[in-house]
């Protein structure tokens, strides 16, 4: 038990919760409740998932010797010899071959994609995440990658708008992880981190989070969602034919703006920014805005 412990705490399972934007594509296609598409969609969550924390024990790898000096990281199973390197390598290609085999069985482009993701993710790990810039574009593209393994699965797209909402939002959230790590942890813990200053990342996180409002605010007056047939979808259309769905997506965009300033106010106030995933499951504001908006969304889209 103790070692299936060890095991799960090296996955980093809290963090498989990037993955859900393989979703979206069925979400905003009004797909998500149809059982074949959500249950294969579901699968690929899942294969990315395990991909994920390949490329998570791969970087742990990597970093050994800058994690033996990060007063947190230095806790994690590699870095504090509960899993030996050897033991690591061994994982990390198990996964990795296994999950790709897996992807073929869903379909070529899936595992195109997929393949895509493990090159990423592996040139990040061996020298990409040493470039400033270069790295946290590195981490928006493979969000995108993400997005896309929904589309190729499923086969619904998902509007430019949103995709380039996506990219910046994760943007923005590495830009406050890198600015976290630079004021709570000094540069020693990250070889980027040399290259990058307070003023620069400021700089960063301020342009990726107005440049995703923006997209997001283009993509709900821009786009129309599905037209779902409800019994309260038609009653809305015979008595209020003048209500435009694709115009109430826009109540939407006071959250979101709302969602990424609390953000940013935990980042500056507190300096949780180096775990994105305790701040999205802690804080309280933060899980109702997210809660709010996705209350909205399912309304707008499956209901209205």
């Amino acid at each position: 038990m103790r070692n299936l412990l060890i095991l799960f705490e090296t996955f980093r399972i809290s963090q498989w919760l990037k993955n859900l934007v393989i979703f979206t594509s069925i979400v905003f296609a009004g797909k998500l409740f149809e059982t074949r598409i959500f249950l294969i969609t579901f699968v690929a969550f899942l294969i990315f998932c395990l991909m994920s924390s390949a490329s998570y024990i791969l970087n742990d790898i990597i970093d050994y010797p800058y994690d033996r000096k990060h007063p947190l990281k230095k806790n994690r199973p590699i870095a504090s010899g509960k899993i030996s390197l050897p033991q690591a390598t061994f994982i990390f290609f198990l996964l990795t071959i296994s999950m790709l085999t897996i992807s073929l069985f869903i379909s070529i482009w899936f595992f195109i994609v997929c393949f895509v993701f493990v090159i990423v993710h592996f040139f990040y790990s061996l020298f990409l995440k040493n470039y400033p810039v270069i790295d946290i574009f590195t981490i928006s593209f493979s969000f995108v990658l993400r997005a896309y393994a929904g589309v190729v699965t499923s086969g619904y797209h998902i509007p430019v708008w949103m995709m380039l909402t996506i990219f910046f939002l994760s943007l923005f959230m590495a830009s406050v992880k890198r600015h976290a790590e630079l004021v709570a942890q000094g540069r020693e813990t990250r070889l980027s981190l040399y290259r990058y200053n307070e003023h620069f990342l400021d700089f960063l996180t301020y342009t990726a989070a107005t440049t995703a409002i923006i997209c997001y605010s283009f993509y709900t007056y821009f786009e129309k969602p599905p037209q779902m047939k409800t019994l309260l979808g038609d009653f809305s259309s015979q008595y209020f034919p003048l209500v435009e769905t694709r115009k109430l997506m826009m109540i939407t965009i006071p959250v979101v703006v709302y969602g990424i300033t609390r953000y940013a106010q935990l980042l500056y106030e507190k300096y949780e920014g180096e775990r994105p995933e305790k701040i999205i499951t802690s804080d309280l504001p933060l899980i109702i805005a997210i809660v709010l908006w996705s209350g909205i969304i399912i309304t707008l889209i499956y209901i209205l």
